[in-house]
């Protein structure tokens, strides 16, 4: 065979093409691809000059990879860096880097998203919606696997839809539907009418939404002090059952009382309707002195203080020693009302001498009237003799010794 005679450049071209492809292969042995997956690509988010760098902890990435999008607001301010397994090995760590002039709060959410139904998947970065904003995020936060979310992927809606098709509910939908039309089947008057007042019921209790939810709050309540007071009320149930005992025992007797307890009220109510008129005409009898009384207040229970002393004053009592009795009586004698009670009477405290007795004879002789001796006046009393001679009798009756 005879050899080829090949001139120096050509020799120095294939040289060069058999070292690029070495080093093609050499970048894609062990080791090698990582250095160019992670190239750098042109285009992307505009980090500025001074961005900041977050480690985002994801319970699954799916298929994300370094130089993804960050979004903030579906506006790109960041890339992926690095996707890596965290330590115990039962989550991912994603680091990012966002642009520095975008300010976020540091408790904020992320989460795994698709740039369409089929698009490429980046990282939503957003504010908190079940909590305040507080602080700001920066260089070396990290945010946790609890604020971290994922949407669904397609794969898994096909994945259960298919579940659901083949091996879920679908196959009973006829069978369930072909019931409801026969139980249904001439009895739609009777359904319609139910659920019309389903839903005035419906209403109804939507209108007392506040009361039932007061009412929920209440039953709370009484629920919370129940169980603070769980050991008096064991107690008070343990102590519960000898008494249920003891009325068990005296079952018969309480039978017994309640029977004769309904025959007196059968009797009183007979007796009292038969003699209603005469109990009413009682009350209203009754109710001028009740009236009087309840007008006399205080006046009754003082008068009742002599009841056990009567006829005598309430504190005679004090005047009893034992076998002796000490009493001061004092008495009050006006002399004018007695002197005007003699007068106004009509008879004269002197007596009325006889008349004589005339006869056909020659009249006899008056006897002569004696001379009443003078008596001595009362103190404080005129000595003088009235005309009918008042003063000086009772000044000898009531002033004599």
């Amino acid at each position: 065979m005879t050899p080829v005679r090949m001139a120096p450049r050509t020799v120095r071209r294939a040289a060069a093409c058999v070292l690029v492809t070495m080093l093609v292969l050499t970048g894609c042995g062990p080791g090698g691809f990582s250095g160019l997956y992670n190239a750098p690509l042109p285009g992307g988010a505009d980090v500025g000059d001074h961005p900041y760098r977050v480690t985002v902890e994801f319970a699954d990435v799916l298929d994300l990879v370094p130089q993804a999008t960050v979004k903030v607001n579906d506006v790109q301010v960041g890339r992926v860096e690095r996707v890596r397994l965290a330590e115990d090995t039962r989550s991912a760590l994603v680091d990012i880097v966002v642009n520095g002039d975008v300010e976020l709060p540091a408790n904020a959410d992320a989460e795994l998203r698709q740039t369409s139904l089929l698009g490429e998947k980046f990282v939503d970065l957003r504010p908190p919606a079940d909590a305040e904003p507080t602080g700001r995020l920066s260089d070396g936060d990290h945010i946790p696997l609890a604020r971290t979310s994922r949407h669904a992927e397609l794969e898994e809606v096909f994945g259960a839809l298919s579940l659901l098709l083949s091996g879920g509910g679908v196959e009973q939908l006829h069978t369930i539907a072909s019931e409801l039309n026969t139980a249904l089947r001439g009895n739609e008057a009777e359904i319609k009418a139910l659920l019309s007042r389903v839903n005035h019921l419906v209403t109804e209790l939507d209108g007392h939404k506040a009361q039932i939810t007061e009412a929920i709050d209440g039953l709370a309540e009484l629920s919370r002090t129940l169980v603070a007071e769980k050991r008096h009320l064991t107690e008070g149930l343990d102590h519960l059952a000898p008494g249920i005992r003891v009325v068990a025992n005296q079952r018969d007797q309480i039978v017994d009382m309640l029977t004769a307890l309904r025959r007196l009220s059968r009797v009183t109510v007979d007796t009292v309707g038969k003699t209603r008129e005469q109990l009413v005409a009682n009350l209203r009898a009754l109710e001028p002195t009740l009236r009087k009384l309840a007008e006399s207040g205080d006046n009754l229970t003082e008068a009742l203080k002599i009841l056990p002393t009567y006829p005598l004053p309430w504190n005679a009592g004090n005047t009893m020693k034992g076998d002796y009795a000490n009493v001061d009586v004092e008495f009050d004698l006006n002399l004018d009302q007695l002197i005007g009670n003699l007068s106004r009477s009509g008879q004269s405290p002197i007596p009325q001498l006889p008349s004589p007795q005339r006869n056909d004879g020659p009249p006899l002789p008056l006897p002569e009237t004696p001379q009443l001796p003078q008596l001595p006046a009362l103190p404080g009393v005129d000595g003088s003799a009235d005309s009918d001679g008042t003063g000086s009798l009772l000044g000898s009756l009531l002033g004599g010794s």
